[in-house]
């Protein structure tokens, strides 16, 4: 008898084994109720030694039942980056013709090709792919941001820009930054969109939101249990940054977040305070 239940377990898969361990690690099932608001299917996640373990057999995982970890229950939408990088490339499309390298429609062209297949890998769920297009649109957005502020400096001495086009210039170029810099920390932080959501919740990342400063039972009472940023949290930090200077409720924790933060508060700083002053005075 005890032979037979010995081969039994052993004939179990080992993410199951695993899976099973996990559950028993968190504790009684009463505590684990308790954090995970009634719910007792813990999701591997909660446990990264067996998450390790599963996301190595997701087959034999899927095979008995077991959640995938490549799959979240309600995946960041990505029509927002989407927006964002059409809304800069019709930004540029209003610079001055001083501020512009080449034709008017090349740089829009340009971004607007990229961003074609960047929505067709996602959709696909050929997420490398995705990923490396992603950074290409984005480097190139910010190329392009670039080099129409140090244009537009260069252009300051010559003082052939008349203050409407200066105003329209300083206006477009804010924005821009705003838009460009809230999709390198949409990008970056926590691995990028894709590693956010084969996980629930978000515990760790560059930045520190609210939400993860709560305690675990008051995210459960307040329904915030699976909270991870979407693109609209990452817009709000870029927004704070270019017009504070500075992060405001949102801590930044990683070092290449604080190297982007101070280089598009240069950026906001040169084009909002010095261009758009000497703009207005010029009036």
């Amino acid at each position: 008898m005890i032979v037979n239940q010995g081969w039994r377990a052993a004939r179990l898969p080992l993410a199951t084994i695993f899976h099973r361990f996990a559950v028993m690690s968190s504790g009684t099932v009463a505590r684990g109720r308790a954090s995970h608001g009634g719910d007792t299917n813990l999701h591997p996640y909660h446990f990264p030694f067996c998450a390790a373990i599963l996301d190595a057999g997701s087959e034999d995982a899927a095979r008995n039942g077991v959640t995938q970890l490549n799959d979240r229950y309600d995946p960041e939408p990505r029509w927002p980056a989407a927006i964002a990088v059409i809304a800069v490339g019709g930004l540029y499309l209003a610079l001055p013709s001083f501020l512009i390298i080449g034709p008017r429609w090349l740089f829009p062209a340009v971004v607007f090709t990229l961003l074609i297949p960047t929505v067709i890998t996602h959709q696909a769920g050929k997420h490398h792919w995705n990923k490396i297009l992603g950074f290409g649109v984005t480097g190139l957005v910010t190329l392009g941001m670039i080099a129409s502020v140090v244009l537009l400096i260069a252009a300051l001495p010559a003082h052939k820009e008349s203050p409407t086009q200066l105003l329209v210039s300083a206006a477009s170029l804010w924005a821009t930054n705003i838009l460009v810099f809230a999709l390198w920390y949409w990008r970056l932080d926590a691995g990028g969109p894709h590693r956010r959501d084969s996980r629930v919740g978000h515990p760790d990342g560059a930045f520190l939101f609210p939400q993860m400063a709560m305690p675990a039972d008051e995210k459960v009472k307040a329904g915030q249990h699976t909270w991870s940023p979407n693109f609209l949290d990452y817009l709000f930090v870029a927004f704070n940054t270019s017009t504070a200077f500075s992060p405001t409720d949102v801590p930044v924790l990683a070092r290449w977040g604080k190297a982007l933060m101070m280089l598009q508060s240069i950026i906001s700083l040169t084009v909002l305070a010095l261009l758009a002053a000497r703009a207005v005075n010029i009036l």
